[in-house]
């Protein structure tokens, strides 16, 4: 009998996965020390562009970045102080929505048993447990006592990436085989990143503030913790708007009833319609590159490597790394499967 014989690609290619599987394990190990550097990264790639606008206006590049910095550090600190008595008067709120609950589930109670579900309303009780909510809110607020100082050490990183930026492009031209294509594609993966993060804040604070103020008109308790929340959660590509209307929502629907929770959806919904579906793709464009389903896929991939901040960026690196893989013979033809060809 002959034995299969293993050619020299396929045994290159078996070791390029095995050191994929390697590298990716060991990403993900160290999530705790790699993403606080690149959350820092791409904060820094959003300022840049600010920090450059205030040196052609003739202000020191360093006293640039100590203004902007400082200005960061004064909303993070009111944002916080905002938010925590914010979140003190949810933790107090919770232990009543379990009481408020009873009539609704009696409602539908009747209903439950025509379509054959034999459960009856102390059974459903039973499974809402006040705590789960009120120990997530609690980890919350104990988490704000140690932000300030990871938010210290974030804008620390940050300061010194700004400061580094303008002897950095001399330094990657020195570590380059090819200089001119290296910097070329370094460059319009800092023009494509810059430019999503960058509109992509301002429609998310945009979004955040809308939805804020709708709240507040409709008389929403928590409108500010739905709106920073709507802000965040704005980042994430696909599902990020849905996940964020679900809290308030609900909220008013166990509070308020039926008839205020269907004005809150059909606010969130005509706020998403305009922001994801018009103004999002017309000011975005339709230039990253990128096929709806890679986006998607994306989102799950950085977010099981990166968690929840490999979530919110999981556009902007997969930018980056569709760019590098179009400089490798090899990686080419990755590149084109993460290509939409009906954009280029």
């Amino acid at each position: 009998m002959s034995r299969p014989v293993i050619t020299l690609n396929g045994l290159k290619l078996v070791i390029m996965l095995g050191m994929l599987v390697i590298i990716l394990a060991g990403i993900r190990l160290a999530a705790e020390i790699i993403v606080p550097f690149i959350l820092a990264l791409f904060i820094a790639v959003v300022l840049n562009p600010v920090i450059q606008r205030l040196v052609r206006w003739r202000v020191p590049r360093v006293l640039a970045i100590g203004l902007l910095v400082g200005a960061i550090v004064l909303a993070a600190v009111l944002l916080l102080a905002y938010l925590g008595t914010s979140l003190n008067e949810l933790a107090r709120t919770l232990p009543q929505y379990r009481s408020y609950l009873v009539v609704p589930l009696q409602n539908l109670e009747p209903w439950l048993q025509r379509t054959g579900i034999g459960i009856t309303v102390d059974e459903l009780i039973k499974y809402i447990d006040p705590n789960a909510a009120m120990s997530l809110v609690s980890s919350l607020l104990s988490q704000l006592s140690s932000a300030m100082s990871s938010i210290f050490l974030l804008l620390l990183t940050v300061v010194f990436m700004l400061l580094e930026v303008p002897q950095l492009p001399g330094k990657l031209q020195q570590l380059m085989s090819r200089p001119t294509e290296g910097m070329g594609a370094i460059q319009r993966a800092l023009d494509s990143v810059s430019r999503y993060l960058v509109l992509k804040t301002a429609i998310s604070l945009v979004t955040g503030l809308i939805i804020w103020g709708m709240l507040v008109l409709l008389e929403v308790r928590f409108a500010f913790i739905w709106g920073l929340l709507a802000f965040a959660l704005n980042y994430i590509p696909n599902i990020g708007s849905v996940l964020a209307a679900i809290p308030p929502i609900a909220q008013v629907l166990v509070f308020g009833g039926l008839y205020d929770a269907l004005v809150v959806l059909a606010g969130y919904l005509l706020i998403n319609l305009i922001f994801g579906n018009i103004l999002d793709p017309r000011l975005m464009g339709r230039g990253l590159g990128l096929s709806t389903l890679v986006v998607f896929l994306s989102l799950i991939f950085w977010g099981w490597l990166l968690g929840l901040v490999g979530m919110l960026l999981s556009v902007p690196l997969t930018i980056i790394a569709k760019i590098a893989l179009e400089q490798s013979q090899g990686g080419k033809s990755i590149a084109i499967l993460l290509s939409d060809l009906n954009n280029r």
